[in-house]
């Protein structure tokens, strides 16, 4: 079930005209970083976890992409300022019932 949600959330998410490959490299590195859990499920990561994933060498470029997401409904974010806690993230797979 998970793999149908997430096939066509990453369908739904590259058929956006204003993202970038950057923004489907943040959303593969969230799921990578989700480390096989349920991905409905919030999970903390770190921006520099997330930036070494997604090979995101600028954090302007990381902290617009990470907004551009939320905004767009894609993840629910909820970030920390502690460095070793990281930012709550969780993918919003339920979008893909509105496609």
């Amino acid at each position: 079930m998970y793999h149908k949600g997430l096939r066509r959330y990453f369908a739904h998410a590259s058929q956006q005209p204003h993202f970038f490959p950057t923004h489907l490299s943040i959303l593969i590195a969230l799921v990578q970083c989700c480390n096989y859990q349920d991905v409905t499920l919030p999970f903390n990561v770190s921006r520099k976890t997330l930036m070494r994933f997604s090979r995101i060498k600028s954090v302007s470029t990381y902290h617009k992409n990470i907004k551009e997401l939320k905004e767009s409904g894609f993840i629910k974010y909820k970030p920390s300022w502690h460095p070793k806690l990281g930012s709550e993230v969780m993918l919003n797979i339920e979008l893909e019932k509105n496609f």
